[in-house]
Parts: structure tokens; sequence; C-alpha cells
């Protein structure tokens, strides 16, 4: 009954839809598909106007200061400036801690970029041929990375304290002569580990993503061809690896260039006698506890020069022996 009775309902009988919403529809294109279609012109630049703002006062108006100020120098009162030319970029690599601080990034950078690429690969091509517990490792070897920069210096800090902590006892007890507050050697060895420690977690996650991507069956022919571990390793998995590997050696640099500044005011403060002061920490010294912001500009500008270099030398280097597939 109910069914003959629907079967006699006329179109008629169906509520029409209302006028603006049939209008909505029909602007729409065919399917259905296709970008939202707003009532105002405006309305999607009122959408995104607040990251607007927040992108135009905390990144793009401070860039444009620090360029500025590299080519001025203020008074003695900082009340007023003027123009300076290349006066400050002169006196930024004239500057004897300026140059010392150059040496100490590049042996940071490389140090770091190629024991934290070293480790995370290890260790991720170790957890790919477990068959039980790869959650339980991959989680345990990720989390280094999730600790902020300023609580693991605190941490670190702790652990190798003079005298004081667990690590540095240790050290003494196999014959170390620790104090990294009088040594420099051993505080830029302090930073490198404790920068490793972290950023080695963030490779292996990379290298994990990286491996997954690797058919089986390029694993099974090598297999069956006789090829062992080693050699499967460094006729196979590293080759197909090289994107990953260019990606992550450009972050490495990245980070030890402009991200390694919590970590070493924390732990060392640049010292002792500037052997763990970078060029950002330099440049922090200049800016904020001597207040020569034409200075701090000019250094700034020079960096980000410098880590251009580096890059583009890297990625000009590494992306010949890349194979995409």
């Amino acid at each position: 009954m109910g069914v003959s009775v629907l079967a006699r309902q006329t179109p008629s009988a169906v509520p029409a839809a209302p006028e603006g919403l049939a209008a909505k529809r029909r602007r729409r294109p065919a399917g259905g598909a296709g970008p939202a279609i707003f009532d105002h012109r405006f309305l999607p630049y009122l959408l995104v106007l607040p990251e607007l703002v927040v992108v135009g006062v905390f990144f793009v108006w401070p860039t444009v200061r620090t360029f500025v100020e590299a080519f001025e120098r203020s008074n003695a009162f900082g009340l007023g400036t003027r123009f300076s030319g290349l006066s400050n970029f002169v006196d930024a690599v004239a500057n004897g801690n300026y140059l010392q601080a150059l040496e100490v990034t590049v042996v940071f950078a490389a140090s770091t970029t190629v024991a934290s690429m070293a480790i995370g690969l290890f260790l991720a091509v170790e957890v790919e041929h477990l068959r039980r517990g790869k959650a339980v490792y991959r989680t345990l070897f990720v989390w280094t990375y999730a600790v902020p920069g300023a609580i693991a210096g605190s941490l670190w800090l702790f652990l190798f304290q003079p005298d004081l902590g667990p690590g540095a006892r240790l050290l003494t007890q196999l014959g170390v002569h620790w104090n990294f507050a009088l040594h420099g050697a051993q505080a830029l060895g302090l930073v490198v580990a404790l920068t490793v420690w972290q950023q080695s977690a963030y490779n292996f996650l990379f290298f994990t993503a990286g491996l997954q991507t690797v058919p089986g069956h390029v694993y099974e022919a090598a297999a069956i061809d006789g090829a062992g571990a080693l050699g499967t390793f460094w006729l196979i998995t590293l080759p197909l690896l090289s994107p990953t590997t260019l990606l992550l050696s450009v972050m490495d640099v990245l980070y030890a260039f402009f991200s390694s500044f919590a970590v070493i005011d924390i732990v060392t403060q640049g010292g002792p006698a500037g052997a763990t002061t970078t060029l950002v920490y330099q440049l922090y010294q200049d800016g904020f506890q001597n207040a020569d912001t034409g200075l701090a500009g000019a250094e700034t500008v020079v960096l980000i020069a410098i880590a251009a270099v580096f890059l583009f030398a890297q990625v000009r280097l590494l992306e010949r022996r890349a194979h995409y597939r």
C-alpha cells in the first residue's frame, strides 16, 4: 500500500528548494566539484587577514628592519641613526671573534650533520630488519626530538656538571679530566653530542619513512644474486635513499646554522673563550648584550649569505648523486 502511494506521488509533491540555495547550486561547477564560492568578494581576504598580520609583524617586518639596520649606525645614546654604508660589514668581517665564530660554526655544522645522519640511518636500517617490536623501537628512538632545546640543554647540563653530574663522574672514572667550563674542546664536544642526540631522532624518522618506499622485490632480487648485507646496503639501500639524504643534509645544516642557539645558551653561553660561540650566538651577543644593532644586522646578512652558499654547494654536489624513482 505504501509503495503504491509513493509510486503515484507526482513530482509536484516534492518540496521546492529555497530560491537562494537553488541559485548557489546553479553557480557551482558541474558535478559539485570545484572551489568554494563566497557570497562576498572580500570574504576570502578577510579570512586570511589574521595570518597575514602575524607573518607581517613577526617575520616580514623584522627581516626588513634587519637589512635596513645593517647599513646604519646609531649614536652613543641610541637616539638617532645615520647611513654608514658597508662599515658594519667591514667591522664584522675584520672582527677576530667573528672569524672564530665562523670556524666554530663550520666545525659544529659538519660534525653534527655527519654524525646525526649516520646514527639515524643506522638505527632506521636496524629497526627495519626487526620482525617484532618495530613500533616500540621507533617510539623510543623518536621521542628525543620532541624534547625542546632548552629542556634538553638543562638536562645535559645537570648530567655533565663537573664533579656533580653522573655523566661527569663516569668520565672522571674513565680517566678523563672533565671540566667543560675550562676546556674548549670538551665544551664543543658536549654541545655537538647533545645536538646529535636530538637530530639523530629527526633523521631516523625520515630515513624510516624512506625505507618504506623501497620495493621489496629489489631486495629479493639482490638476495637471489647472492648479495650480502653490506653489498645490499651500499648498492641498493643507500642509492634509493639519496633523495632523503639530500633533504636531511640540508635540514641539518640549517639547524646547525640557525637553531642551535637554545642549546648553546643553556649549556655553555658560548664559552669558554668563545669555543662554542657560533655565528648565530655571536650576533645575539652583539645585538642584545652589546646593543650594537647595526653590527648584528650586518652579521645576520652575512650569516644568511654564508648559509645560502653552503646550501647551494651542498645541493649541487648531492643532487648529481640522487636517484629519483
